[in-house]
């Protein structure tokens, strides 16, 4: 019986080690490239990219964060963001994407 409690244990263990985490709300970065500032609206940032992760004001404006954050024991943790700013009438203002591989 311990024999099978302590190979129990050690298995969890090690699925830990080798297992990975995540954080945020995954999104398809390659759909930045259309939104364009001055033109792209709201609902066409929603219909791109879906539902924000987080949602906030910055210098009295609205703001949408898509963030999805990859945590590995074994190799290189990877995340991808977009900030994008809207103006008074829902048009974007500005938009930054941010990735660990680099650009896409």
């Amino acid at each position: 019986m311990k024999v099978k409690i302590l190979c129990g244990i050690l298995i969890a263990s090690l699925w830990g080690l080798v297992g990975c985490g995540t954080a945020g709300k995954d999104f398809n970065e390659g759909q930045a490239s259309k939104i364009v500032p001055g033109q792209t609206t709201k609902l066409e940032v929603l219909k791109l990219l879906g539902k924000p992760f987080k949602k906030g004001m910055q210098n009295d404006k609205e703001i949408w964060v898509y963030e999805y954050n990859e945590y590995r024991a074994l190799g290189e943790d990877t995340s991808k963001d977009i900030f994008v700013t809207f103006d008074h009438k829902d048009i974007v203002e500005s938009s930054q994407l941010m990735t660990s591989k680099g650009s896409s």
